[in-house]
């Protein structure tokens, strides 16, 4: 049984998975308080499951809020080490992809857009077969994001952002969900569960 975390933007959502299917799944929209949330929630879900212990972790390692990817991996990791579970992580933007391809199967291709820092937006775009990302995210301005990613169909929390600023195409508000895990191919699930970020720290080192 894998068990799935997603941490990383204002929703917090688990899920459990067996040989490709959901077998049980919670999500929240909590904003900032994925902390408080995530532990109670992944608690509920294996009683619900009868008490199961997953052999398998599966976390979002981003990208999306700093604090919210640090919470899912230190939960993955931690879990993992008491049940000695391995841990492998998966990309939000692929999640949000993957759920979009299911939910419109005629759709060939789409770009994914969730909010980023200082006003930019994670941006990056897929095909649906076979599902492959088209490119490496990047982090850009609205306007530079609206220049990079040309297809009509935009899935994510800054969806509607990038529509508006490039003045064309279908905005389609979303948020990865740990049970969107089930869609993704398995090269999608393999990730180091490290932190993706998307964006250097703010935050300088004094000069000497």
């Amino acid at each position: 049984m894998l068990l799935v975390i997603d941490t990383a933007t204002a929703a917090c959502s688990v899920a459990l998975i067996e040989n490709g299917e959901v077998r049980f799944s919670m999500r929240e929209h909590v904003g900032r308080g994925h902390a408080e949330r995530l532990v109670p929630m992944i608690e509920t879900m294996l009683a619900d499951a009868g008490g199961v212990v997953p052999d398998a972790i599966l976390v979002d390692c981003g990208p999306g809020s700093f604090t919210g990817v640090r919470v899912g991996l230190a939960a993955a990791i931690g879990l993992g080490m008491g049940w000695r579970a391995p841990v492998s992580g998966c990309s939000s933007m692929a999640l949000v992809a993957a759920a979009r391809f299911a939910a419109d199967p005629a759709l060939a291709a789409c770009a994914v857009a969730l909010t980023g820092g200082h006003g930019e937006l994670f941006v990056q775009r897929f095909a649906a077969h076979p599902f492959a990302a088209r490119d490496d995210f990047v982090s850009l301005t609205p306007q530079a994001a609206a220049a990079f990613a040309t297809d009509r169909v935009v899935a994510g929390s800054g969806a509607a952002t990038l529509v508006a600023a490039r003045g064309s195409g279908e905005a389609i508000e979303a948020l990865p969900d740990a049970a969107d895990a089930a869609l993704l191919p398995a090269t999608f699930r393999a990730l180091a569960p490290r932190p993706i970020y998307g964006r250097a720290p703010d935050a300088k080192p004094k000069a000497a």
